[in-house]
């Protein structure tokens, strides 16, 4: 068998790893394991008074403010809760802006004055914990010496137990505040945002003639792809473990050009884990309804049921967390960066997002008869308006560097923000446009042929893969988040620019008011046409990975913000501060904290790449480039010897890459010695002339990586990790 020793090693491991290890509580129904160790309200319920829990569903149904005087006693009811399923810790769960979970624990147990123990959690301790503040991404609000900060109790999202092998601790979400109260946190804004987004819509729905809708919540349902390595390939890649993405990699003989991956059957062994994960996932009362294999080899996705936007963003920190955890347990690693592996699908997580309340149900439904379907047209126009006045900032939001290699191609949307509507919506806007909607193409009936097969149910309009925000039935599909991001980000981006759109509708609706219907009905004619007018080149329904359309979106004057170093600056435009300020999301203050923390996010990551790019070239590759090259060099002087004619091209072109190599690295060793004055330029620097000796370096890689004898290859290479299981 061919390959290095580390690599041999690595694949005989794999062998012997067990496929199924033992599940706990697999002889639990589901019915009986969901939600076990969640806080819910049907615990609630069963613990608290009653009117103790009436407070609480009227705080989360109402949007409105917590009733202090009731902490106490949840705090008890918490504790006892947790206590029961072994809990000794409690811990405040916040999301810096780091995009990832944070926690600190403490313990219920404290000292009794007489040599025992007492178990104490107060009312207070539950609604207030105080983390440092200064140590955490911050963008210039906390200095070193400015370290106090506070997590608030968010109990809209319920408290959860998380299970370890040696014990369980209570997690209570929060929201992470500074000592002057701007947002530190990714949980905040989110919340805030919401918040807005009820107040407009309860205006519109209002005009509607809708008296008591319920809180207006935005909902989402992130699915999220990710790639499934085994640990002992993981291990054997520096860049991997490092960075998250592999800096080097020859494209494989077979990669995912037969289109047989996708829904295939799923490996036993990822079959086994993922049983697994979803059997946690269910403890925590998160609604997984998907699981298939993705287009990439080794590529997978999980999707949960539509929940309340913030509920789905806190769930989404768990789905991440416990697919890394549970993958460990079955010697894989699981990857959710959003390029892993060049050449092969990328990793999204694609949020769907709708919004709508228990009294009037989602507002994005069309119903039968769209055309006429005046209320959801209304919306589906503030949606319109909002990705047309703010594609900038979505794509803002969506920026990472590893979301960067990702967007544009296999299957990925293209960094031009546009609409999909579909045949049917496409159609009906158009006639608003011309004066009026009439009528909806009809979705009718397909006959497949073989009387067999059922008549099927025909959509009205097509699906389009292409598109970075999409229209799928009842909701939008932002296509372009990255796998590894939190959803909250963007969720706050849309929930902002949606209601910023329903307020201008709300506007101009309200100086003709409801009370003649006629008027009514033709001021609502007036605002969709004006709409569709202005902002109706946002729409496009075609190939996204086209060139035809980007030189048509140029035409429409679409921004096409291809890197993250293009898009950040959007996060303050002035009409985005402005709309962010007016609806009481962001302050001016807190937005330039985020756009300082993503552009040092940025270079950071980067930096972390460049760095690890280096060193193994320095000391993995060209090590085995010389040795292979020694190796010709003394077969060519044997054969010499003996008076054999022999071929030296392998051992001329192998000599000219070491070359290249040794050039390479002296030309990014080199764009590292930058220094800039501020964390902006040290982006585009490394946007501009990091990346593209990373780039040049890794054609020079590659190209060895196909000459150099297999033996002597000292990395897993992409066949072993994407398709050895």
């Amino acid at each position: 068998m061919s390959g290095s020793i580390a690599r041999l090693n690595a694949i005989a491991a794999i062998n012997t790893t067990e496929t199924s290890p033992e599940i706990s509580d697999s002889d639990v129904s589901i019915h009986e394991l969901f939600g076990r160790n969640t806080f819910s309200l049907s615990v609630m319920q069963k613990c608290l008074p009653k009117g103790v829990f009436k407070s609480i569903v009227h705080t989360i149904e109402s949007g409105s403010k917590l009733d202090p005087s009731v902490a106490d006693v949840v705090a008890t009811a918490m504790k006892d809760w947790a206590m029961a399923r072994g809990a000794t810790h409690y811990a405040h769960v916040f999301y810096p802006l780091t995009g990832l979970s944070a926690e600190k624990h403490d313990s219920f147990l404290a000292p009794d004055g007489t040599g025992g123990i007492i178990a104490e959690f107060a009312g207070k301790t539950l609604i207030q914990g105080e983390p440092d503040a200064s140590s955490f991404p911050n963008g210039g609000i906390r200095a070193t010496f400015e370290a106090r900060g506070y997590t608030a109790w968010d109990v809209s999202s319920p408290a959860y137990i998380l299970e370890n092998d040696n014990g369980t601790t209570l997690c209570i979400p929060t929201a992470f505040v500074s000592w002057t109260g701007e947002a530190l946190d990714k949980k905040t804004p989110l919340l805030r945002s919401m918040q807005a987004l009820n107040l407009q819509a309860q205006r519109i729905l209002k005009l509607f003639g809708t008296e008591d809708p319920g809180f207006i919540s935005a909902t989402a349902g992130p699915e999220q792809e990710y790639f499934l390595i085994d640990t002992n390939f993981y291990f054997s890649r520096p860049d991997l473990f490092a960075g998250g993405r592999s800096v080097f990699g020859a494209p494989p003989p077979r990669g995912q050009e037969f289109d047989d991956h996708y829904f295939g059957a799923i490996p036993e062994k990822v079959l086994a884990f993922m049983h697994d994960a979803e059997r946690e996932l269910y403890k925590l009362g998160i609604p997984i309804k998907t699981r298939h294999n993705e287009v990439a080899p080794g590529q997978y996705e999980i999707a949960p049921v539509f929940e309340s936007a913030n509920i789905a963003t806190d769930h989404n920190q768990l789905v991440m967390y416990m697919l890394k955890k549970v993958a460990r347990k079955y010697g894989m690693t699981c990857l959710m960066t959003e390029k892993p592996f060049a050449g092969v699908n990328g990793s999204g997580k694609h949020v769907n997002f709708s919004l709508g309340g228990a009294g009037v149900g989602n507002l994005l439904d069309p119903g039968d008869t769209p055309h006429s379907n005046a209320q959801f047209l209304v919306f589906c126009a503030a949606v319109i308006r909002a990705v047309s006045k703010f594609s900038p900032l979505l794509r803002a939001v969506v920026a990472s560097a590893g979301n960067d290699h990702r967007l544009g191609a296999n299957e990925a949307p293209p960094a031009i923000i546009s609409i999909f509507l579909g045949d049917q919506l496409t159609d009906i806007f158009e006639q608003i446009k011309k004066g009026g909607a009439k009528k909806s193409k009809t979705s009718g009936t397909l006959t497949i042929g073989a009387d067999i097969l059922p008549p099927l149910p025909k959509d009205a309009g097509d699906r389009n893969r292409t598109s970075p925000f999409a229209f799928t039935g009842n909701r939008f599909e932002f296509r372009a988040v990255g796998s590894d991001q939190s959803i909250a980000g963007p969720l706050v981006a849309m929930n902002t620019i949606l209601c910023d759109s329903l307020d201008y509708i709300a506007t101009e609706l309200e100086k003709v008011g409801n009370s003649n219907e006629t008027k009514f009905n033709a001021a609502i004619q007036k605002t969709l046409k004006q709409i569709i007018t202005e902002h109706g080149s946002v729409i496009f329904n075609g190939d996204g990975y086209s060139d035809e359309w980007h030189k048509e979106a140029a035409k429409r004057g679409l921004p096409n913000l291809k890197t993250t170093v293009d898009a950040l600056p959007s996060l303050i435009q002035k009409d985005v501060v402005a709309i962010f300020r007016k609806h009481k999301v962001l302050s001016k203050r807190e937005l330039e904290s985020r756009l300082e923390i993503y552009y040092e996010q940025y270079v950071l990551k980067i930096n972390v790449e460049s760095n690890v790019a280096i060193e193994m070239a320095q000391t993995l590759i060209l090590p085995a480039a010389f040795r292979y090259q020694g190796e010709l060099a003394e077969t060519a002087s044997r054969l010499k010897t003996l008076d054999i004619s022999y071929d030296t091209e392998t051992l001329e072109k192998l000599t000219s890459l070491i070359q290249d190599l040794e050039k390479n690295l002296v030309i990014l060793k080199k764009t590292k010695e930058h220094h800039a004055d501020s964390v902006k330029k040290e982006a585009e620097h490394a946007c501009t002339v990091i990346i593209p000796a990373m780039e040049d370096l890794r054609k020079t890689v590659d190209t060895l990586e196909s000459i150099v004898a297999d033996d002597l290859w000292p990395l897993p290479t992409y066949q072993e990790m994407l398709f050895i299981k």
